[in-house]
This record gives C-alpha cells, structure tokens and sequence, in this order.
C-alpha cells in the first residue's frame, strides 16, 4: 500500500516540478526557417541617377509601394511624389550637406550591417515561434535626417540607421531638440531591442485597456516581456535603455519603490500627469530620487509581469498578451519586493 501512496506521490509531484522549472521564453527556434526581409533603403534611394530621377522614384515607389509613402510623408516630411514640388524636396534631401554627413557615418557605423541584419532575423525567429499564425513584416532601413527611430505600419518596420550612431556622435551634440537622456540610447546595440518594443506596441495597441497607473505599469511590463521572448539572451540594461548603474538602482530600491507607490495610493490614480511622471522618459522619474532613472513604473510593470510568468508558466505568450485583466495579473504575481 505504501508503494502504491508513493507511486501516486510522485506521479502527481513530477508534472509540477516540471511545471515550476518550465521557463516560456527558453523555447527552440532551429526548425524555424523563415527569414525576415531587410531592405537597405538608405542605398537604393541614394544610389539612384539624377537623371531621369522622378522615374526612377516612380520605379522604387512601385517596388515598394506599402513604405514609400510612409517615408516621404512620415519620415522626412516632404510629401507625396505626384506633389508639383516633390521632386526638388527629394532632390534637395539626397543632396544635403547634413543628409550625405550623416549617410557617410552610417555607412561607417554600420559597415557590420550584416551582424545586425543576422540580430534582427534571430529575433522574428522567436516571434514567429510564439505567433506562427502571424505575418512577418519587412524591415526598411535608411537614412532619415535624425527623425523617428523607429516607425512603423502594416507589416512594416522603418529604422532610422542616423539615429543609432553612438552616444559620442557630434551630430548628436549639435541637435538642440535631442536631450542628452535620449542621445544615451542612440548606439547601434540599441537598435534591435527598440525593433523588438516597437513592433510590440504595434502588434498589441488594440489590448491596451490601461485607465490608472497600475494598468500602464503592467501593460508596459507586458511589452517588456514581449521583448525578453524575441531577445532572451540580452541584457536588461539593453532592453529597457539603462545603464548598469540605473539598472542597480531599481533592484536596491525595488521595495522602496513599490512601498512609495502603494502609500501615496499612486497605482490606482488615473490622473495623467501622475501617469506620465512615473510611465515617460525623462532624466529621472518625477517623484523618486533624481539618482533614479526614468519609466521605472514601467521597470516594476516588468517584474510584475516576469513574477506572473514564472507563477503561471502554462501562459502561453499570446494568451499574455491577451490578458488585460491588470489586477489578475497583479493578484496572481504574487509580487511583493522585500
């Protein structure tokens, strides 16, 4: 009989050993054979003859016709090609002191494109794996005259290759509207995990159901999240754009953090600016010490999230971020920073 009561111990007790040790973003991707499509937009656009240039635009217009429009109207402004003063904006663009300065340091930059191409191909393998049903989009990469890092649209995903030339960049020194907590995160390492946040916030807007703090905190969590399964072996520090002694500075003062919010009843206030002060960039988060780094509601989201994942670890991805009941998934993280 006693054999009997441990046979039926142990069966039951493995498949929740198994359960607690499952890890949802440790995942095999080597069966996945889909590459996603890159596109140096940068080279085609300025490689084209002045000669006959507006039919040559028509040209690459036609080869890419869901990204043009995006570029010239969202990126560098100047319109659509059938506007009657399209042809010499375009012209002045691709022959702009500024413009071919800045191409020039991306082609120096980036002369290793293809170690970030192979970076950015890893990282939809992984998107595929957890979204199969999912449609792949195509990457375009360009010069844009210091705009948007990162834009996208339908299967689309624009990079702006001028905004990732390093934090000692003198462009970068001379950009008055650029402040220099930003300028800290315009390095090439960067620019895959800005890929992998913005085509989460693109793919999963429509779920952001956030009225109050504690909504923003988790939702962002989740987005966070979502860029640990497409890079998991890259650092925190990279994924969130902190330094290591920024990322040192949440996990010292996690408790404090979370004890300050809960006592001055912040996580359920839906007040904007109260929001905005803990959730936005900045140089440091409005509240907390000005040693703390910015967005660190979003770094405690994040850990809530990671908390929930590892309680929950039958959570498919998709079902994550699925999920916008913030408060269940608060309740079933268990969280609590000592």
């Amino acid at each position: 009989m006693k054999s009997i009561l441990r046979l039926i111990f142990i069966s039951v007790l493995l498949p929740f050993l198994f359960a607690c040790n499952t890890n949802p973003l440790k995942v095999d991707i080597s069966e996945i054979e889909n590459d996603i499509e890159i596109v140096r937009f940068d080279n085609e656009l300025f490689s084209l003859p002045q000669q006959n240039l507006l039919q040559e635009l028509l040209n690459l217009r036609e080869k890419h016709s869901g990204f043009f429009d995006l570029f010239t109207y969202k990126v560098i402004r100047i319109g659509g090609i059938d506007d009657e003063q399209f042809l010499d904006l375009i012209s002045q663009f691709r022959s702009d002191t500024m413009i071919t300065n800045a191409l020039s340091m991306v082609e120096d930059e980036f002369s290793d494109f293809e170690k970030t191409a192979q970076q950015l191909n890893k990282s939809f393998k992984y998107f595929q794996y957890h979204f199969p049903e999912k449609k792949l989009p195509t990457i375009f990469a360009y010069v844009s005259g210091f705009n948007q890092s990162v834009v996208t649209a339908e299967n689309i995903i624009g990079i702006s290759l001028d905004k990732y030339l390093g934090r000692n960049c003198s462009f970068y020194q001379n950009l008055s509207t650029t402040p220099q907590y930003k300028i800290m995160n315009m390095y090439k390492e960067k620019l895959v995990s800005d890929v992998a946040y913005a085509w989460g916030v693109t793919e999963f807007e429509g779920t952001n159901k956030a009225t109050n703090l504690l909504g923003n905190m988790i939702h962002q969590g989740k987005l966070m999240y979502f860029v640990d399964a497409l890079l998991p072996e890259t650092p925190d520090s990279l994924k969130i754009g902190y330094t290591a002694k920024q990322l040192k500075w949440c996990t010292t003062n996690e408790a404090q953090m979370w004890i300050s919010l809960v006592e001055n009843k912040m996580l359920y206030s839906s007040k904007r600016m109260d929001i905005i002060r803990y959730t936005n960039d900045g140089p440091y988060t409005n509240g907390f010490p000005l040693e703390s780094p910015a967005r660190t509601a979003v770094w405690i989201g994040w850990q809530i999230v990671r908390e929930y994942m590892k309680k929950h670890p039958e959570t498919t991805l998709p079902e994550l971020m699925q999920n916008s009941d913030y408060q269940e998934i608060l309740n079933g993280s268990g969280y609590f920073p000592e």
